[in-house]
């Protein structure tokens, strides 16, 4: 059933004696803040509802549901895929203002949050008991963990840690129609029926909107060592990447810099990189006070058996900023250098990277668009960076065509099209190339399920047609 497009009086009339009017929305300028997202694409939804409560939560969705009027659920908007934008109009429900950490219990390791609450801000919060919560996508600063949650948001220390949904052991979440539902609990084992916790987790919003997280903490690690090394072919770099991950103790990180990525680092930093270096690695340990030198030598031994031509020796603290900002520099350049920057997340498994960064190199040379690569190195998780011109109707009339064969090159390396960002509006066209039919259809039979109306996100994910 289709979405009503406009927002009916009643509702606007109970949305504001629910909300008051600082938590329901309707002005233009209110409604444009809410209207974009990191893609830079825009959809004005009709009205905010800022909620404060789950019992608002289940209100406003019951609300909605009953008048069909489709809804958006939001956390920090910092998504790259178009995943928290109202593309079919209708409310837009923010869950930002719940930012209360609602129980801690360092003994079992797990901390209760509301959705709102700032992946960074909740990891000062546990700074002091000595655990961590691992999810550590690049907007930590600004995004929330239902945003998290949604998206099944990752980050360099996935090669270790692994991704969101390893991370999250209950959750409290609202059907659209305003039924609550409990899903997992406060214990790391528990197989109980269907894992609902993990069906949920990146589901990205359209099944139901996450009211309260129960989440698995980990020990932080005192020390963390990084070096950097550069290699004259990405061949090189990937065999010593492959080596690495069968080691006993796996690293904490591993960054991959392709050579359109170093080039551009020679070019417009300060940055000493070898002239001859075509790809770059960041090699992170973590882990306790002793032992940890150790084991990153041990892990230098073997890549020197690569024949780098370059690495700096393992350092810490404010000293591993510098090292880091070989990553960190690059995407304030990119910002510079073109006026839209369209940013993928395939991943491919480690050992195809080579053919990857190939067949990119081979569609930027026939395209005639810059193509900057770098990214997660330890799970094959690469950022491809089409640098584009929207102005220039020659140059956008291909971007189409250039992830076309982005997508198919990723899919005949047997990667998949996302790696951490998530499909949204952004790749919802392509899950097709990705999902066989069967799949796909009891993946929607799933959504159906849980929203018969389709009011909830609607436009994401599941093609157009």
């Amino acid at each position: 059933m289709t979405a009503v497009p406009t927002i009916p009086g009643p509702v606007i009339h109970e949305l504001k004696t629910l909300l008051g009017d600082d938590g329901f929305l309707t002005a233009t300028t209110d409604r444009e803040a809410y209207a974009w997202d990191n893609t830079g694409y825009r959809a004005l939804p009709d009205a905010i509802a800022l909620a404060t409560s789950e019992e608002q939560i289940c209100a406003i969705l019951h609300l909605c549901h009953n008048h069909r009027v489709s809804v958006t659920p939001r956390g920090a908007g910092t998504g790259n895929v178009g995943g928290a934008l109202a593309v079919q109009g209708g409310l837009v429900l923010s869950t930002q203002r719940m930012k209360h950490i609602l129980e801690f219990s360092p003994a079992d390791r797990y901390v209760i949050v509301e959705p709102g609450v700032v992946n960074h801000d909740l990891q000062k919060h546990l700074e002091s008991s000595g655990l961590f919560w691992p999810p550590d996508p690049s907007s930590a600063r600004a995004c929330t963990v239902g945003g998290n949650i949604a998206m099944c948001a990752a980050g360099p220390g996935a090669v270790r840690w692994g991704v969101t949904r390893d991370w999250v052991l209950g959750l409290n979440a609202v059907l659209m129609d305003g039924t609550l539902i409990h899903t997992g609990g406060r214990t790391t084992k528990g197989v109980v029926g269907f894992d609902m916790t993990r069906l949920l987790t990146g589901s990205e919003g359209t099944l139901a909107v996450v009211s309260r997280a129960i989440l698995k903490l980990a020990p932080r690690p005192e020390k963390r060592l990084l070096s950097r090394i550069a290699f004259p072919s990405v061949e090189l770099a990937a065999a010593a990447v492959s080596t690495l991950l069968a080691a006993r103790q796996p690293p904490s990180a591993l960054e991959f810099l392709d050579g359109s990525a170093l080039d551009l680092l020679r070019r417009e930093t300060t940055l000493a990189i070898p002239k001859e270096a075509r790809a770059m690695l960041l090699l992170e340990v973590a882990g306790g006070l002793h032992g940890l030198d150790a084991q990153i030598q041990e892990m230098i031994n073997t890549i020197l058996r690569f024949k780098p031509l370059e690495w700096t020796p393992p350092v810490d603290g404010s000293d591993a900023a510098s090292v880091w900002q070989a990553r960190s520099a690059l995407s304030p350049i990119l910002k510079k250098l073109a006026p839209k920057r369209i940013n993928e997340d395939v991943v491919v498994p480690v050992s195809r990277l080579p053919a990857l960064m190939a067949g990119l190199e081979n569609i930027s040379k026939d395209a005639g668009i810059p193509i900057i690569n770098f990214g997660h190195a330890g799970n094959g998780n690469i950022h491809v960076n089409l640098l584009v011109d929207p102005q220039n109707e020659k140059i956008m009339s291909q971007v189409g065509g250039v992830l076309d064969r982005v997508f198919r090159l990723v899919l005949d390396l047997d990667g998949s099209l996302s790696g951490e960002h998530g499909v949204g509006t952004q790749k919802r066209d392509y899950i097709a190339w990705e999902l066989d039919e069967n799949c796909l259809s009891l993946q929607k039979q799933i959504k159906q399920v849980f929203d018969p109306l389709g009011l909830l996100n609607p436009g994401k994910i599941w093609p157009s047609s």
